[in-house]
């Protein structure tokens, strides 16, 4: 892109680099000669006006422009739209043509414009060409098409589809992503006046004067999900904000206003359509207020609806099931038809009467009823009666409900109305309806996703008249929503509860108090400090202690995981102990006492109270339990039972939800089939729920299972990855206070250190980890790190003196291993005492330790026990005793994918005089002449290790990779590190 060609705008375009490099690519084409044409495509909004006048800006200096747009005086008129565009040739720059003869015929326009480009090149730009009468499209189109080498005019078009220009190069626009809409709104709230016209280019309006304060979070995160990537759209919603509702001072209005322009430029689409396809659009925009944002509608119901409404059962067929009368605005994706575009369905609802409206959310209702076997809701007043017999809700009882029967048997009540059909007759009612309300928050309440209920409480909360019952509904809401998945949608209905003033002793103000900092806390459980959850959360059991008994239990249960995640035992055990105030059910009873006891240091009576969670009774697809059952099972070190119970959990949450749960559930497996040495299948997991906590908004979900790949990637490899995923969750997991995630990070870091043969790095990682600072590692998570700790720090040469740091630390890891039922801790004791034990006793250390490993199973640490066992045969110079220990090492990492492991031992059993395997093959050529271990020295200065570095990392003098060094120069005929590592390279 060179300065003469580059397409520029006065005004920034965000999110358009490709399409205005594609501009650029057609400018240039024709100010070489040539000419060309392309037409952008997109819904109203997403700049396609903005691109044109890019073009021109470019163009201006370079030859003439012709613009237009259809008027909508014109648009009836045959060649109207020609006569405006050539009539605009008197505003190009250069020589002014006469003013054109009327043009009807198509290949009149073709003539003409090769006349007004024959002197310099010629740009023709025709905004919403879509619009255009029909004559002047054709001519347009003809034109066009003729263009090539030569021609020294380009044709630019914008439409809202290319329908009427097929044939033509297209380029269609995409909403902008998220990163992009997000700076136009920062331009757009930056109150840097630039002088410029903002409605020229959506997308490139200029700030208003909002001050500097920036835009609240959540008020952002509403902002760009209403907006949807629009960005007319996000400038018309931030232009109808005052200053303290774009701070968050001041509840949002809702709906969000200043969507009115685009939603009418959607709905002029709808003016040149049938009035039966006009009605069954409106059936399919209502029918989606029932359904969760993006699910559609669903078509069998659509088919229902327009069979009542008395729409032709093959246009409905036609249009449903073949999608060739709805001018493409509906799309069929399985059983469920979506509009194509987010914005049409809302601009069908704001273009349709109220009446029709009404009367297709009512038809709708009553199907949704009788698809369910209920009785049709009767009506009264206009307004849906109790066609379910349910009595109000308490505190928004009807003012006319009739006084209680004196029979000593009433009659039974009729079955519910569905939730759906509930939805759609609040969509139908014309203002606030107490009753109706309550109805929907009793009916938000039975087993159906919790997408739905969200939807269904905001209605009810919208038709609420008392504003703390209001604020309470929309807690509600936002609890569902998160439980969904959706966390910004579940911010913005937290943003609309308002004050917290407080109510009355058990009033719907006094619940809505606690529900609002109940759902603040879960939500920053899982994408914020988790101090800060701990703390709202406790906050939030106290106030919904006395009002809602079960969401207290689960706030001090959310109280106490954010304590864990941040390493705060006693966060933890204060948060567990106030369970103990409540009454509980026997398995959550003898969990909370089994963990206390403990982390209170009595291991054998918590031992025996954590067995009683193992299976836990009750549902057994009650995931939390689950996930309760595979900690347990963690802390007493039975692997494979937390892996069942891990399974068991996803199994549950796949099968019922909440998605929210899908992340950690995942987590949770994965870390113990890392335990339980499965490492394919830790990966496997933890990748698909680091996807799941991306898409449900979850970042400390993804600092901790970017830790558990990490720990992965420390076994199979690469240390690329390994050091990627443990980057990626310190990044995540330092600002929000995850300890745990921190020390897994950490230690998997090391890991790969150790693979690598770079101990002394190792050590240095994990030292402030095991120590007793202010660094000290998680208190569940620190113990499993020591083994390593101690391998690096003596393989990396810890000197005599600083050896009762590591007699300490070995002996508070027995103190653990003797509390824990893990059957692998024996062995790894028994390695860390073999590396710390005098000559003599070493051996029977070793044997002792492959001894445990028999009887405990887990390849991958056995094997580094062979390892070092090997090594140390090898160092005492019994070479032929070490070669066993180390080909037994080879197979054991080969065969879990450990291969960075499997490298360092074939390397030690080269070292022993044995080749190892293909690694032969690298030795042929030049380096055949090298022995294994000058050919193992020699690789490791190749990658640029010093003589101590080598000595320390191949257990060796450094005075022997000297002698061996001068050795390998001699051999290979070259003389410095440089030349090595060329010569290695090749």
């Amino acid at each position: 892109m060179t300065p003469s060609t580059t397409v520029r705008s006065p005004l920034r375009l965000f999110g358009r680099d490709d399409e205005l490099a594609t501009l650029e690519s057609l400018l240039a084409r024709l100010w070489r000669g040539g000419g060309g044409a392309l037409v952008l495509v997109a819904p109203p909004g997403l700049g396609r006006t903005a691109l044109l006048r890019a073009a021109v800006d470019a163009q201006r200096d370079r030859g003439p422009v012709l613009y237009a747009t259809a008027a909508p005086a014109l648009r009836a008129v045959p060649c109207g739209a020609l006569h405006a565009l050539l009539g605009s040739a008197h505003t190009a720059v250069g020589p002014s043509p006469a003013a054109p003869p009327p043009v009807i015929a198509p290949d009149a326009l073709a003539g003409r414009l090769r006349e007004l480009g024959a002197g310099r090149p010629l740009l023709v730009c025709a905004d919403d060409a879509h619009t255009w009468d029909p004559a002047s499209r054709t001519a347009l189109a003809f034109a066009a098409r003729g263009l090539g080498a030569g021609s020294r005019t380009a044709v630019l078009l914008s439409a809202a589809d290319g329908t009427a220009f097929a044939g033509l190069p297209t380029l269609h626009l995409a909403p902008l992503d998220e990163g992009a809409a997000s700076s136009l709104l920062d331009r757009l709230t930056s109150g840097t006046a630039s002088g410029a016209d903002p409605g020229r280019a959506p997308g490139a309006v200029p700030g208003a004067a909002f001050g500097a304060e920036g835009v609240d979070p959540v008020v952002r995160a509403e902002l760009l999900r209403e907006a949807a990537g629009n960005p007319r759209l996000l400038a018309g919603l931030v232009g109808r904000l005052t200053p303290d509702q774009l701070a968050g001072r001041t509840p949002l209005p809702f709906p969000l206003p200043g969507g009115e322009a685009v939603l009418a430029a959607h709905a002029e689409r709808l003016d040149g359509l049938a009035d039966r396809t006009r009605a069954l659009l409106l059936l399919a925009a209502a029918a989606q207020e029932h359904e969760p944002d993006g699910a559609g509608a669903d078509a069998l119901l659509l088919l229902r609806a327009g069979t009542r409404g008395g729409l032709p059962r093959a246009f409905l067929d036609r249009a449903l099931f073949g999608g060739t009368v709805t001018d493409g605005l509906l799309q069929r994706a399985g059983s469920r038809v979506h509009f194509a575009h987010r914005l049409v369905a809302r601009a069908v609802l704001h273009h349709a009467p109220w009446a029709q409206r009404r009367a297709a959310h009512e038809l709708l209702a009553t199907l949704l009823t009788e698809t369910g076997d209920r009785t049709r809701a009767a009506r009264t007043d206009g307004v849906p009666a109790a066609p379910d017999g349910t009595p109000a809700a308490a505190g928004e009882a009807s003012p006319d409900a009739a006084p209680a029967s004196a029979s000593p048997t009433p009659p039974p009540a009729p079955p519910p109305v569905p939730l759906a059909a509930l939805v759609q007759w609040a969509c139908a009612a014309s203002g606030p309806d107490a009753v109706l309300a309550a109805r929907l928050e009793a009916a938000a309440g039975a087993p159906v996703p919790h997408a739905e209920r969200s939807a269904a409480l905001v209605r009810a909360a919208l038709l609420s008249t008392e504003p703390a019952l209001r604020a309470a509904r929309f807690a509600a809401a936002a609890e569902q929503a998160g439980l969904a998945g959706d966390p910004a949608l579940a911010r913005a209905l937290l943003a609309r509860t308002g004050p917290r003033a407080p109510g009355a002793a058990g009033a719907p103000g006094e619940v809505a108090r606690g529900l609002a900092p109940y759902v603040h806390g879960m939500l920053a459980l899982r994408s914020g400090p988790v101090a800060d959850a701990h703390e709202a959360l406790l906050a939030a059991a106290a106030l919904l202690g006395p009002h809602d008994p079960r969401r207290a239990l689960d706030a001090l249960l959310g109280a106490a995981e954010a304590a864990w995640a941040a390493g705060d035992a006693l966060g933890y055990l204060d948060a567990l102990n106030r369970l103990a105030r409540t009454p509980l059910e026997a398995g959550l009873e003898h969990y909370r006492a089994g963990m206390c006891a403990v982390l209170e240091g009595r291991a054998a009576e918590g031992h025996a109270l954590l067995r009683h969670c193992l299976d836990p009774a009750g549902d057994p697809r009650a995931p939390a339990a689950l996930l309760r059952a595979g900690v347990a099972a963690l802390v007493l070190g039975d692997v494979d039972a937390a892996c069942r119970a891990g399974a068991r959990a996803l199994a549950a949450v796949r099968t019922g939800g909440p998605d929210a749960l899908l992340p950690q559930a995942l987590e949770h497996l994965a870390y113990a089939e890392l335990r339980a040495g499965r490492h394919a299948g830790a990966r496997a997991h933890a990748l698909e729920g680091l996807h799941a906590a991306r898409r449900t908004g979850q970042p400390n979900g993804s600092a901790h299972l970017h830790a558990v790949l990490a720990l992965a990637a420390s076994v199979e490899g690469p240390a690329e990855a390994c050091a990627a995923h443990a980057d990626a969750a310190l990044a995540g997991a330092g600002p929000h206070g995850l300890a745990q995630a921190v020390t897994l990070a950490t230690w998997a870091r090391a890991r790969a250190d150790l693979a690598s043969g770079r101990p002394g790095e190792a050590a240095a990682r994990l030292a402030p980890l095991v120590g007793t600072g202010p660094a000290r590692g998680h208190f569940a998570a620190r113990m499993l790190a020591v083994p390593c700790w101690v391998e690096a720090a003596v393989l990396g040469g810890r000197l005599p003196e600083e050896s009762d740091e590591l007699h300490a630390a070995v002996d508070e890891f027995a103190s653990w291993a003797a509390r824990t039922a893990d059957p692998g801790a024996p062995a790894q004791l028994a390695r860390c005492r073999a590396l710390l034990a005098p000559a003599d006793e070493a051996d029977a250390r070793y044997a002792e330790a492959l001894a445990h490993h028999g009887r405990a199973g887990g390849g991958f640490e056995r094997a580094r026990t062979q390892l070092l066992y090997g090594q140390w045969l090898r160092r005492r110079r019994r070479t032929r005793e070490a070669r066993g220990p180390l080909r037994d090492a080879l197979v054991a990492f080969q065969r879990c994918s450990a291969r960075a492991w499997a490298d360092r031992a074939a390397g030690e059993l080269r070292a022993a005089g044995e080749p190892a395997g293909a690694s032969r093959s690298a030795a042929d050529g030049p380096l055949a002449a090298l022995t294994p271990q000058q050919l193992r020295i020699a690789r490791c200065v190749a990658e640029g290790a010093t003589n101590r570095e080598v000595a320390l990392r191949l257990s060796l003098s450094p005075r022997t990779v000297d002698h061996h060094l001068r050795n390998v120069f001699a051999a290979l005929g070259i003389r410095s590190r440089t030349e090595l590592a060329r010569l290695l390279a090749g």
